[in-house]
């Protein structure tokens, strides 16, 4: 398994996508690369302490990079799996590495590849494996062959019960009776966190708390325009800059609505996980409809919305008024993450996967 680090924090889709994977194999032995001081220890793997100790971050210092792709070169394995989004200069150093391995290769396409870049150039594996059918349509219509798609997958999360969304809205400093609205996404990416902001205008009692990650200069720039804009709207007292947290996943089960509301999902995995953790909380979610997260609403699951500003202000007023509604709809997200994202069914389908393969 080539990724990041495989160990807490888990603020990253990627390896948070290896650790339930590794975690529910049942018939090979998965091997992953940690930092020396890692605590993670899946039943069924073999854990090697690949990387030195500042390969914490989001990107992989250069030395860190070089550690992964020695161990591509050299080292046990009978099959490398890959999983990044493409780009040019690491796709051609992977195919290269495994070529001179001559091993088998799966690419898990963590996050769809940029609009500007050609599929063909920087997918090179074996099977290339996609999360969604958005990018799955893509990756085909552009010649890819060995194409398979294997939904992402979350480990069950219990529904929190009233005294705990309570005392997490305490912990958080969120206000205890007023409808909360979670946005849990970049910034910088689209008009969804502004579209929330704006929105509050006309939600007179609801707050909204967003969760990002400050990951550049793009993204603090962004957070201080949204800052002004609350300002200038006479709504910042009902905005909660909460950042990145630790208590994602609480922050999640105590939001009345969890909302990410834009087309852009970046390098997000295609299915933001995060919404997923969100459906096992039986929490209502709105995505953005024609991209890739529109598939979450499937079955009315989530709801997917055109994402403008009138859509999503009458998207929330009709949930945060109706409880009976947000029940409904929580009940249905629940289900649907049982059902189509379970990472036992993830972990059946890859070790098929694998068994083809390595044929």
């Amino acid at each position: 398994m080539i990724s990041k680090p495989v160990e807490p924090p888990w603020n990253d889709g990627s390896k948070t996508l290896v650790r339930d994977l590794v975690s529910s194999m049942e018939r090979h032995v998965p091997i992953v690369m940690a930092t020396r001081g890692s605590s993670f220890h899946p039943p069924r793997a073999k854990v090697e302490r690949t990387f030195g100790p500042h390969a914490r971050g989001h990107a992989l210092p250069p030395r860190e990079a070089l550690r992964v792709l020695a161990r591509v070169a050299i080292g046990e394995g009978d099959l490398a799996h890959f999983f990044f989004q493409p780009n040019p200069r690491t796709s051609v150093v992977a195919k290269a590495l495994s070529r001179a391995r001559r091993r088998p290769t799966v690419h898990t396409v963590s996050s769809a590849p940029r609009d500007d870049l050609d599929a063909r150039r920087v997918l090179f594996a074996d099977r290339t494996v996609v999360l969604s059918r958005h990018t799955e349509t893509r990756v085909r219509d552009a010649g890819v062959r060995g194409v398979v798609r294997i939904p992402p997958a979350v480990a069950p999360i219990d529904v929190p019960g009233d005294e705990a969304r309570a005392a997490t809205r305490e912990g958080l400093e969120l206000p205890r009776d007023a409808p909360l609205i979670v946005f849990p996404g970049d910034l910088e990416r689209g008009e969804g966190a502004r579209h929330l902001i704006e929105s509050l205008v006309t939600l007179r009692d609801a707050v909204l708390a967003l969760a990002y990650r400050q990951k550049s200069e793009r993204s603090r720039e962004a957070e201080r325009a949204l800052r002004a804009r609350a300002e200038a709207l006479g709504v910042a007292s009902r905005v909660r800059w909460i950042g990145e947290t630790p208590h994602i996943l609480a922050l999640l089960g105590a939001a009345d609505v969890v909302a990410l509301p834009t087309r852009d999902l970046g390098a997000k995995v295609d299915l933001p996980l995060v919404l997923i953790e969100a459906m096992w909380q039986a929490r209502p979610v709105i995505v953005a409809s024609r991209c890739a997260a529109e598939e979450l609403a499937e079955d009315g699951a989530a709801l997917a919305i055109e994402p403008t500003l009138d859509a999503l202000v009458d998207a929330l007023r009709r949930w945060l008024d109706d409880a009976s509604a947000r029940a409904s709809i929580g009940a249905r997200a629940r289900h649907a993450a049982e059902r189509r994202h379970h990472p036992r069914a993830m972990a059946a389908a890859y070790e098929s996967l694998y068994d083809e393969v390595l044929r």
